[in-house]
Parts: structure tokens; C-alpha cells; sequence
């Protein structure tokens, strides 16, 4: 029973006597002393809470919106259910089809990010990764190796701030027949190290052609100008 109605119910018990007479009091009168005794903290401490309250009342419109949907979906709760384990299907299948969500790099980071170490470490510390099959870390030494012999053939100048990306276009202006592979491995190198896509053994093979190669490759001389006879 509501406060109200239990207001409403004392107050009539009020303005009748013990033996079910009526007395002299008002209506009014009799409501508000059967407002002050529900007043009493006895009759209230059972009360559920404020948060209580809420939640039930939560509860109850999640409830109503619950029954208007199985009302409208053919088959009741059955087709309510049925239809929510499809969209769940669905969505595992395509997760399963598309695979983890890859994050693209909205910038390139720097090809040095720790001390200062020479091509052969790099070199070295690839082939260790290679051998563990942690191609992402293979990829990075030997992306920064093959950049770093070239630093020390004098063939590109020392940049710690570079991108893989400006190495390899650099690069390629003094070695243009690799020009184009250096610009893969770049791209390689950015997939890994900041775009989430795993390395693979093919991907490091190819890089370590590529540093295979670029060590026996000779640059390509600016072609001097040469004078008309007269």
C-alpha cells in the first residue's frame, strides 16, 4: 500500500472510537494525525533506499522496453532471442573474416628511436630476432642497418631525426636501380614498427636482400656536362 493510501486508511481509523463509533473530529484533523504517526521512523525502516528506488525503477522501464520489443518481434521472446544470437554471429564471423583491426599510422616515426649502434649490431640483433622468429623486431634492425651502412659509406648523411621513409628516398637518389626497393622496405618498415601489421619471414628476406645488395652497389656519379667543339 502507497504512503497515501496508508494515510487515508489511519485517518479513518482515527476518526471512529475503539468500538467503531464515530467521533467528533474532521476530516482533516484525522489526517494529519495519521500523517504524524506514519511519521514515526518505526513505520519506515524497511523503506528500500533512494539508490534502491532507482534501480527498480530502471529495472521496471528496461522491462517495459523488453516486452514492447518481444510484442513486436514475430515469435515473442523466441524471435527477440533468435535475432540477437544472429547479430552476435555476425559479428564473431566478421571479426574472424576481417581480422584483428589494424591501426593506420596518421604519422611516421623516426627510423632511430634508441642509442646509437653500428650497421653490424643492427645487422647482428636482426639475425637474432630472425632466428627466434620475431620478424617485427627482425625487420627494424635491418631496416636501420641497411640505412646505417649506407651513413657509413658516406653515401647519405647522418640524420638521427629521419624517417624510413626520407632514408629511402635519399637513398635512391644516389643508387636509383634501387630506388624502388628501397622504398618497399621503408614502406615495410612503417607497417611494422607503427602500423600493428605483422612481420613475416618473406618481408625480412627481402631485406635482407636488399642489404645484401646495397653493400656491393656502387652510386651513380652526377654526369658532368660536356663542351661543344668548336
Amino acid at each position: 500500500m502507497t504512503t497515501g493510501g496508508k494515510i487515508t486508511a489511519l485517518a479513518g481509523l482515527i476518526a471512529r472510537s475503539d468500538d467503531g463509533i464515530p467521533v467528533g473530529i474532521s476530516r482533516d484533523a484525522a489526517r494529519e494525525a495519521a500523517e504524524r504517526e506514519l511519521s514515526d521512523p518505526r513505520y519506515h525502516q524497511h523503506d528500500p533506499n533512494l539508490l534502491q528506488r532507482a534501480l527498480d525503477w530502471l529495472w521496471d522501464r528496461i522491462g517495459e522496453l523488453f516486452n514492447e520489443a518481444s510484442g513486436a518481434t514475430p515469435g515473442g521472446w523466441a524471435g527477440l532471442i533468435a535475432i540477437a544470437v544472429f547479430v552476435l554471429l555476425l559479428i564473431v564471423a566478421l571479426r574472424l573474416r576481417l581480422g584483428a583491426v589494424r591501426r593506420t599510422p596518421t604519422t611516421r616515426g623516426t627510423l632511430f628511436t634508441d642509442t646509437p649502434r653500428t650497421a653490424a649490431e643492427h645487422r647482428a640483433a636482426a639475425d637474432r630476432h630472425a632466428t627466434a622468429g620475431h620478424w617485427n623486431e627482425a625487420i627494424q634492425d635491418r631496416m636501420r642497418a641497411i640505412v646505417l651502412a649506407l651513413e657509413e659509406r658516406a653515401l647519405l648523411t647522418p640524420g638521427p631525426g629521419r624517417t624510413a621513409d626520407e632514408a629511402a628516398a635519399e637513398a635512391g637518389l644516389v643508387l636509383p636501380a634501387s630506388a624502388g626497393q628501397l622504398r618497399t622496405a621503408a614502406r615495410t618498415f612503417d607497417d611494422v614498427a607503427y602500423g600493428g601489421r605483422p612481420g613475416t619471414e618473406r618481408a625480412y628476406a627481402l631485406l635482407v636482400d636488399l642489404d645484401t645488395e646495397l653493400q656491393r652497389a656502387k652510386p651513380q656519379l652526377a654526369a658532368t656536362p660536356t663542351r661543344s667543339r668548336g
